[in-house]
């Protein structure tokens, strides 16, 4: 079995589930097109607010699936081609969503599920889950593009303690530099992270995506001016509208 990204959508929040029985949800090729295919999918649903992305058993993604590797890993071409469609299709398409994306990590978040963790704008892990990309192992780098995000979420001190060190960190670890927003009992992980994408749903739905629009062009170096010239094209839009209107007048805003 190749493994499955499985989407579920049910009201306004999507979940996406990374699913490889008996591989810790390690990452297949098939499985990095279908990540790609799914998140182009949501990126066309105007109905959807948030999006979670979690592992199933217990595990968020232990990397990829190394007995893949042999088949292609040896031929510059077919390597280039594996890292530059593959795995970078699959996360670019996360990354170019407009849905605020959570992650609920737990168990082993190695190699694939760092860089797929590190798309995803809010993280809560469970206290046991554990982080790293130790490849040096395996005797090969982390590609270009995955090692550019990484350093960018992670920090550059936590990147080159993974890559050269083959360095694994826990949850409280990983939090103290920046890479979790909260850290938390197994038990409590996943109705924390519901309760966050409830509270998500219910906010105005267009101010999300044009933050996240926002917050992407300027992590990709985009200056401050260019975003500007059709940063105030919302005003006119009916949930600023709304938003306004519920706040004079002492109600929850309907968005």
């Amino acid at each position: 079995m190749s493994g499955r990204v499985q989407l579920s959508i049910e009201g306004a929040l999507a979940r996406v589930t990374l699913s490889h029985p008996g591989k810790f949800n390690a990452m297949s090729r098939g499985m990095w097109r279908e990540l790609k295919t799914v998140f182009a999918q949501l990126q066309t649903r105007a109905d959807l607010r948030c999006v979670v992305v979690s592992g199933e058993g217990g595990h968020f993604c232990a990397g990829g699936d190394i007995a893949e590797y042999p088949g292609f890993r040896f031929d510059a071409e077919q390597l280039r081609d594996f890292h530059e469609n593959d795995v970078w299709g699959g996360l670019s398409a996360m990354l170019a969503c407009d849905l605020p994306v959570l992650a609920q990590i737990e168990g082993n978040c190695m190699g694939a599920g760092v860089e797929i963790a590190s798309c995803c704008d809010i993280r809560v892990a469970a206290v046991g889950a554990q982080f790293g990309a130790p490849i040096a192992r395996l005797g090969f780098p982390m590609a270009p593009r995955e090692a550019q995000l990484v350093a960018q979420e992670a920090g550059l001190a936590t990147a080159r303690e993974m890559l050269f060190e083959a360095a694994v960190f826990d949850a409280p670890q990983m939090q103290t530099r920046g890479f979790l927003n909260a850290v938390l009992p197994e038990a409590e992980v996943a109705a924390d992270v519901m309760a966050r994408a409830q509270r998500i749903a219910r906010l105005a739905s267009q101010a999300a995506r044009l933050n996240k629009q926002t917050l992407r062009q300027l992590r990709t170096g985009q200056p401050v001016q260019a975003i500007v010239a059709h940063a105030y094209d919302y005003a006119d839009e009916a949930e600023h509208r709304e938003g306004i209107a519920a706040f004079l007048g002492k109600r929850q805003p309907v968005f």
